[in-house]
C-alpha cells in the first residue's frame, strides 16, 4: 500500500480535483483506492456526492481518540473517509495530546492489506491536519497553479516540506503537477518554463477547462463517471498516468 498527501498550503490549487479523478481513474485500472478527506470544508466529500456525515466517520476519532480508522463509505469504487466541518474542531484538540499527529499513520497500519493505494486530500493550511496527513504519506503530490501565486507558493512549500522531513526523512515529492494551465497565455506559459527549471518531477500540465470539472462536482460524480471521453478526461487519464508512473503503481486507461 502506498500513501500519497496531496498538499499544497495555498488554496486553489486543484488538490481535491486531482484526489477525486486520479483516484477514480487509478480504481477504474483495477487498483484499490482509498480516499481520506481530512479538509473540515469537506469538498472532496461533496465533491463524491456524500452528505450528512457524522463526525465519528471522519478521521477526527483517529486523530484526536487514537482509535482505528473508521469504515468508509463505498463511492464510485472508491472508499472515502469523509470529512464534516466539525473536523476543524480537531486542530485544537490535538495540539494537547502527546502522539496525535501521528496517530492516523498508525491506524493506516491496520489497513495496509486492504487497499494498494491511500490519496489523501490535505487541507490548504499548515495547522495540524496538514500535519496530520503528510506524516502519514509515503510521498507528496503538490499541484502548483500556473500563476504567479503558483511560485509565490514555493518557499512557503519547501519550508513545510523541510518541516516534515525532520519528523519523517524518508518522506519525498512523488510529483509536482502543473494545474489550471491554459498554453494561450503567456503568463502562464512563462510560469510553466520557470516551473520546468525550480521542480522535478514534473508532470504534464493539466489544462484549464473549467465547464466539464464544475459540472461534474455539481453532480458529485469523478469526470471519468460524468464525462468520459471528453477533453476533460482525456486530460484527468493523463494525469493518473503521470501520477502511476511516479508511484509505480500499475495504469490502464479505461474507455
Amino acid at each position: 500500500m502506498k500513501t500519497v498527501t496531496v498538499f499544497n498550503h495555498a488554496g486553489g490549487a486543484g488538490k481535491t480535483s486531482l484526489v477525486r479523478d486520479v483516484g477514480y481513474e487509478l480504481a477504474r485500472s483495477g487498483s484499490r483506492v482509498l480516499l481520506i478527506d481530512l479538509d473540515p470544508q469537506a469538498n472532496l466529500t461533496g465533491w463524491l456526492g456524500i452528505d450528512n456525515v457524522q463526525r465519528n466517520q471522519t478521521v477526527y476519532p483517529v486523530a484526536v481518540e487514537g482509535l482505528p480508522l473508521p469504515a468508509p463509505i463505498q463511492v464510485h469504487g472508491l472508499a472515502l473517509v469523509p470529512s464534516h466541518v466539525s473536523l476543524a474542531v480537531a486542530e485544537g484538540q490535538m495540539m494537547g495530546r502527546v502522539g496525535a499527529q501521528v496517530r492516523l499513520r498508525r491506524a493506516l497500519q491496520d489497513v495496509r492489506s486492504e487497499y494498494d493505494l491511500v490519496l489523501i486530500d490535505s487541507p490548504p493550511s499548515l495547522g495540524q491536519l496538514s500535519i496530520l496527513g503528510a506524516l502519514a504519506a509515503d510521498h507528496m503530490l503538490v499541484p502548483i497553479p500556473t500563476r504567479q501565486k503558483g511560485l509565490d507558493a514555493l518557499p512557503g512549500l519547501h519550508g513545510a516540506f523541510a518541516e516534515y522531513q525532520e519528523v519523517r526523512p524518508d518522506l519525498t515529492v512523488a510529483l509536482y503537477v502543473p494545474t489550471f494551465y491554459d498554453a494561450r497565455r503567456l503568463h502562464d506559459r512563462e510560469v510553466l518554463t520557470d516551473l520546468k527549471r525550480a521542480l522535478s518531477p514534473l508532470a504534464t500540465p493539466v489544462p484549464q477547462r473549467e465547464a466539464v470539472w464544475l459540472d461534474s462536482t455539481a453532480q458529485g460524480a469523478p469526470v471519468g463517471a460524468y464525462a468520459p471521453g471528453s477533453p476533460v478526461h482525456r486530460d484527468v487519464q493523463q494525469a493518473a498516468a503521470d501520477v502511476a508512473a511516479a508511484l509505480g503503481l500499475p495504469y490502464e486507461v479505461k474507455a
